[in-house]
C-alpha cells in the first residue's frame, strides 16, 4: 500500500468517514525525529510509576504495566481523527493524591480511584456526546478561558518549585535541562540558528529530547542523579495479576458512596482538563496560519469522547492515578513546533509527527534496557514537561487577553490565582460570580427597550 497524498491546503486523507481512521504508511508516514524523541521521552510517562507505588501501594512492575497500557491508549486520538498529542490531567495530580489519601491504603484506595476515573469518564462522555465541549470553547467568556490557562500555568510551575517540588531534588540538573529546552523551543535566537546551521536544525528537530539527555548525563557526572543499572529483556506485563488484584474484576464494584465522594473532584478535573483544550485549540489555529499546505481540524467534541473511552478502559482494567486528559501540553508543543518550523518536504504531515512520537514512546516502554537506562531520570522528564506546560499556558493566556478589556484581564488574573491556590472548583466559581457581577451588562436589555419605545414618539 502506498501513502495517500492530500491536495495542497487540504485535510490529510483518512478512512471510515466520521471516524477518520489513519493507518501508518497508508494515511501518514512515520517521522524518525519524532519516533526517537518519543523513545527518549518515555521517562515522562514512566515518572508517574513512583507516585502509583507510593500512593496506591502497588508493585513497581504493575505500575509500569499500567503505564504501557496508558501509552498505547494515547494513540487512539491520532488514529481516529483527533490531532491532540494526548496525555494526563496533570495539573490536578495533587488533588487526586489528597482525595485518595482519605481512604485506607489497599483495596479501598484502589476502588476510590476506580470510582473517580469512571466518574471522570462519564463527564467526558457527557461533554462530548451533547456537544458541551464545543459550546464551552465557543461560548465561555474570554476572562474565564484566560483565567483557567493562567491558573493551570501557575499550578504547573508552583508544583515544581514548591518546598517539596522536583526542582529541589536535583536543582542543577533540572534547571539546566529547562534552560536548554526553553532555548531550543522558544528562543528568538533559535529560529535564525535553524536557518543558518544544518547541524543545529538537525538537533532542534528533536525538541527537548537532546536537552533532557544533556541534563541527565550532567546530573550523573555531578552526582545529583544516580547512575542507571541496565537490565535486559522485555518489560513484564502481568495482565492476570493486574485484573485480579487491582481492578473491578477482582475487587468488585465500588459502592455508590465512592462515586458520590468522587463527583466534585471529577468535575474539578474536567475544568482543569478544559484548560488543555484551550491550549491545543490555540496551538492548532497558530499552526494553520503557518503551514498553509495542510488543514488541521480539531473538534473538542471528538477529543472529549476519546478521552472518555480512555478513562472508561482505565477505570475498568487499569486504574491510573493521573487520569486521562485531552492533551500532553509539552509533547503537543514539541510536535507543533517541529511542524511549524519545517516545510512539507521535511515533515509531510502533522499527523506523522503526532502519531510517531507515541509509536516511539510506546515501543520504548516495552524494552527493559530503555526503561532501566532512564529510570533514574524520571523526575527530570516530568519537571521539564510541567515547566513547558506552564510557559505555554501563560503566553496563550496573555495573547488571548491582548484582544480583551482591562476588566477581562482583571477577572482572568483573579480566576487564575484562585484556581492555582484553591483548586479548579473555587477558581471557576469565582470566575462565574465575577463575570455575572462585573462583565455582564444587566441593564443592556432595559436600555434597548427604552430606546425602542422612545423612537416612535420622536418620529411623530
Amino acid at each position: 500500500m502506498s501513502l495517500r497524498k492530500r491536495a495542497d491546503g487540504g485535510e490529510q486523507p483518512s478512512a471510515l468517514g466520521f471516524l477518520k481512521l489513519r493507518i501508518p504508511f497508508v494515511h501518514y508516514k512515520l517521522e524518525l525525529p519524532d519516533i526517537l524523541q518519543g523513545a527518549i521521552l518515555c521517562v515522562v510517562p514512566l515518572s508517574i510509576s513512583g507516585l502509583m507505588t507510593s500512593v496506591l501501594g502497588i508493585p513497581f512492575e504493575i505500575a509500569v504495566a499500567f503505564v504501557v497500557i496508558n501509552n498505547f491508549l494515547f494513540m487512539l486520538h491520532g488514529h481516529f481523527g483527533d490531532p491532540a498529542v494526548s496525555g494526563w490531567i496533570t495539573a490536578g495530580i495533587p488533588l487526586y493524591v489528597a482525595f485518595l489519601s482519605g481512604y485506607p491504603e489497599g483495596d479501598a484506595r484502589i476502588l476510590a480511584l476506580v470510582a473517580l476515573q469512571l466518574t471522570v469518564a462519564a463527564v467526558f462522555f457527557a461533554m462530548g456526546l451533547f456537544k458541551g465541549a464545543d459550546v464551552l470553547v465557543r461560548k465561555m467568556p474570554m476572562s474565564l478561558k484566560a483565567g483557567i490557562l493562567i491558573g493551570a500555568g501557575f499550578s504547573a510551575v508552583m508544583t515544581e518549585f514548591s518546598d517539596t517540588g522536583r526542582v529541589w531534588s536535583m536543582p542543577i540538573t533540572i534547571l539546566l535541562g529547562a534552560t536548554l529546552g526553553f532555548f531550543m523551543l522558544f528562543s528568538r535566537t533559535a529560529a535564525p540558528l535553524r536557518e543558518r546551521y544544518p547541524m543545529f536544525r538537525f538537533i532542534a528537530q528533536y525538541g527537548i529530547a537532546v536537552p533532557f539527555l544533556i541534563a541527565y548525563a550532567f546530573g550523573i557526572l555531578i552526582g545529583e542523579v544516580r547512575a542507571p543499572s541496565l537490565q535486559w529483556g522485555w518489560v513484564s506485563l502481568p495482565f492476570g495479576e493486574m485484573l485480579e488484584s487491582y481492578t473491578v474484576f477482582g475487587l468488585g464494584w465500588p459502592s455508590y458512596q465512592y462515586f458520590l465522594d468522587a463527583l466534585p473532584l471529577a468535575l474539578a478535573a474536567y475544568v482543569i482538563a478544559f484548560g488543555d483544550v484551550l491550549v491545543i485549540d490555540s496551538l492548532f489555529k497558530n499552526a494553520d496560519k503557518v503551514r498553509k499546505d495542510e488543514k488541521l481540524v480539531f473538534s473538542p467534541r471528538r477529543n472529549s469522547i476519546i478521552a472518555g473511552i480512555r478513562n472508561l478502559f482505565h477505570g475498568l482494567c487499569a486504574p491510573f492515578i493521573s487520569l486521562s486528559g485531552p492533551s500532553w501540553t509539552g509533547g503537543q508543543a514539541l510536535v507543533v513546533n517541529r511542524y511549524m518550523n519545517n516545510d512539507r518536504k521535511a515533515m509531510d504531515s502533522y499527523w506523522g509527527g503526532a502519531n510517531s512520537i507515541y509509536w516511539g514512546m510506546s515501543i520504548a516502554l516495552l524494552l527493559l534496557p530503555v526503561v532501566s537506562l532512564f529510570k533514574p531520570g524520571l523526575n527530570i522528564g516530568l519537571a521539564l514537561t510541567l515547566l513547558i506546560q506552564g510557559y505555554l499556558c501563560g503566553y496563550l493566556a496573555v495573547e488571548m487577553l491582548g484582544k480583551g478589556t482591562n476588566l477581562q484581564r482583571g477577572v482572568a488574573v483573579i480566576v487564575g490565582a484562585i484556581l492555582a491556590t484553591k483548586g479548579a472548583a473555587w477558581g471557576l466559581g469565582a470566575g462565574l460570580v465575577l463575570w455575572l457581577v462585573l462583565e455582564r451588562d444587566w441593564l443592556a436589555g432595559e436600555s434597548r427597550a427604552t430606546a425602542g419605545a422612545a423612537e416612535p414618539a420622536s418620529s411623530e
